[in-house]
């Protein structure tokens, strides 16, 4: 069992960034995607970013493609995920997330494996 721990949401104004980090307890040869979910009330859990652990490549969805950088720690088990230039319509609780990379990039919420708590983003105007 891996355990999900993030970290760096909070509060910000429109315009500004902010960092969230995600540490996993355990490494798992199966689970070599990681990436960050985000949902905001009423709306569907949506994918905005991954990363393939295996070679370091990152993947980002539209919505943060271009704001946003997706990076991992070398042996630490640790994926930061770092916003910029944040917008009212981002604040959502933000969720890691890992995952098998036979699931794809962009899996279907029923292939993830591991799930964090989540952290609360809120971006005021």
């Amino acid at each position: 069992q891996v355990e999900l721990v993030e970290s760096g949401g909070g509060s910000v104004q429109a315009g500004g960034s902010l960092r969230l980090s995600c540490s996993a307890s355990a490494y798992t040869y199966n689970v070599a995607v990681m990436g960050w979910f985000r949902q905001a009330p009423g709306k569907e859990r949506e994918q905005v970013a991954a990363i393939n652990t295996n070679d370091g490549s990152p993947y980002y969805a539209d919505s943060l493609k271009g704001r946003a950088s997706i990076t991992e720690g070398a042996g630490t088990n640790t994926v930061t995920l770092q916003m910029n230039s944040l917008k009212p319509e981002d604040t959502a609780m933000y969720y890691c997330a890992a995952w098998s990379l036979s699931a794809g990039l962009f899996p279907l919420l029923a292939r993830i494996s591991y799930w964090g708590q989540g952290t609360q983003v809120t971006v005021s105007s």
